[in-house]
Order: structure tokens, then C-alpha cells, then sequence
């Protein structure tokens, strides 16, 4: 997040954002890590280290004893964002050998585990298909696989948007068989063949652009200590945690909170949030809370 308004390159201002960066994600930065990961020589990385020392005094100063540029006291970040969700995000996917954005600005990867889930086998014609059909608002013909029957079955759709649900890939499109929006699973498209534009009017998908609002406490049977500590967890202000969501992805977001069966059923220490608005809720879904 870049707050600051000097007049300063694209250039100058990276180089900036990576002094703020290391400073605060490893502690210090030396004039060799801009030389590095910048690609500049030891006059201009002094250089930039000065200047900002002088538009921002105290934000880094130098300690004689490690030679090294550490956070001062007034430090505050003016040109990058010091996101700690987005920094562990990164280091994921580091850890998992996948390319993010800067990631020689990384300097210390720890060692990272995280769930493991079966991996979703996706066509790449299928998912080039469906990309190009929501450019060119055309409509597809797929063979599809559902869980309400027993074999494939041939469909158009007109697909106008993609979403994860955490677990798998959809596509969401007009259903001319059912004549509805629908989503669709992209691991069970078997086949696909573009065809000619739909003529669909997608504002008309309300469910896709419809949000209501999840009401999250912490369960009432948790103690009061429990009870702050589920409210850092999930931010919660006076016991309560505002989520919005699409309407198209209400549900899953509901399975994924363990909020799609009765919260009463599991121990408060397993199920720990309750869903303060269930009536609401269920009853956009036209379905009776559980």
C-alpha cells in the first residue's frame, strides 16, 4: 500500500517498498540486499537508503554493532503492505515450489505444512473452453456428470464466471436444460465444444450477485476465556463477525465454517462459532435450519 505521495519512479518507489519489506518481515537490511534483489550498484542502494531516512526519519535507523539498517522507533510502512495474511499465503506457496510476485524478497522460508486435499485432475481444454466462452459470451456444449444420475449426460450452458470453493473449481452458467443458473464442476466436464454466442443476460443471475451477510459468535457454551480467544480468531467486534457472501457460494461457505449442521451436535470446543442469524440465512437458501 503505497501512501505516500513524493515524487518518486516506480522504480524508487519498489526499491522502497523493499526496505520496509525486509525491515519488518526479517528485522534488517543491508545496502547488499537492495545491490542483489533491486540490481543496483552500492552507490544507489546508499542512495535510496538515505533518502528515505530523510523523508522518513526514525522509520529505519543504522546499528553500528551488526552494520545493518533495523526498525526505528516511528517506523510505519508507506509503500508496501504489511499484510500478514498475503505474507504467509506467499511463503505457502514458496514452500510448494509455485511462483509468486517478488519472491526473492523472501529471505527465510520456514518449514510450512498445511492440509492436504486429493487433487482435482482438470482438463485443460475444458478449463480453455469454459475461460473463453465467459470472454466471448458463447455457449458450450459439455458432457457432464452429476451426482443426481447415474451416467453422463449431454448439456448447453452459457458459462459467464469461475469460483473455488476451497476444495474444487466451478463454473457458474445458464443451464439451458434446467433453465437456471447453475454451477458446475469443472473435474466432472468430460467433454466440451464451443458454439455460438448465448444471448444470455448474465445480470440476470441474481444468485451470483446477491450478498447476505453470515452473523459469527462464539459458541455460548465456551467459557468467557474461550470465548475472546474465538474472537480474536475471527475479529469479532462486541461478540460478533460480519461476513459477506455471494449467495451463489452461501452454502459452501457454510459447510466450510461447520455451519450446515446443527452447531449443538459437536462439543463447543470442536464447533467453537455459531450462526446468530441461522433463520435468515437458511431462509434465503429456502431450506430450514438444521
Amino acid at each position: 500500500m503505497r501512501t505516500h505521495s513524493l515524487e518518486l519512479t516506480h522504480w524508487q518507489q519498489d526499491r522502497r517498498a523493499l526496505i520496509e519489506h525486509r525491515v519488518f518481515w526479517r528485522g534488517w537490511i543491508r545496502l547488499a540486499d537492495l545491490m542483489t534483489v533491486m540490481g543496483v550498484s552500492r552507490a544507489q542502494a546508499s542512495k535510496d537508503i538515505n533518502s528515505y531516512i530523510n523523508n522518513h526519519p526514525k522509520h529505519i535507523e543504522y546499528n553500528k554493532t551488526t552494520k545493518c539498517y533495523e526498525m526505528g522507533s516511528r517506523f510505519r510502512a508507506h509503500y508496501t503492505s504489511l499484510d500478514a495474511s498475503k505474507y504467509l499465503e506467499d511463503l505457502l506457496s514458496t514452500s510448494r515450489g509455485l511462483s509468486v510476485p517478488s519472491a526473492n524478497w523472501i529471505v527465510y522460508q520456514p518449514d510450512i505444512l498445511a492440509t492436504s486435499v486429493p487433487s482435482r485432475r482438470l482438463k485443460a481444454i475444458v478449463v480453455r473452453n469454459i475461460l473463453l466462452a465467459c470472454e466471448q459470451k458463447k455457449i458450450v456444449s459439455i458432457e457432464y456428470q452429476s451426482m443426481s444420475s447415474p451416467n453422463p449426460n449431454e448439456r448447453l450452458i452459457a458459462p459467464h464466471a469461475v469460483g473455488y470453493d476451497g476444495f474444487r473449481w466451478h463454473t457458474r452458467a445458464y443451464c439451458f436444460k434446467d433453465h437456471n443458473f447453475k454451477d458446475f464442476v469443472l473435474a466432472r466436464i468430460l467433454k466440451s465444444e464451443l458454439r455460438e454466442r448465448s444471448g444470455i443476460d448474465f445480470a440476470s443471475d441474481k444468485d451470483w450477485h446477491q450478498t447476505v451477510n453470515l452473523q459469527i459468535s462464539p459458541h455460548p457454551d465456551l467459557s468467557d476465556s474461550q470465548k475472546r480467544i474465538v474472537e480474536l480468531d475471527y475479529a469479532m467486534a462486541n461478540g460478533v463477525a460480519q461476513i459477506e457472501v455471494r449467495k451463489s457460494l452461501l452454502y459452501y461457505n457454510l459447510k466450510h465454517l461447520g455451519l450446515d449442521v446443527d452447531p449443538m451436535t459437536r462439543s463447543p470446543q470442536d464447533q467453537q462459532i455459531i450462526l446468530k442469524n441461522s433463520d435468515e440465512i437458511y431462509n434465503v437458501l429456502n431450506r430450514k435450519p438444521p
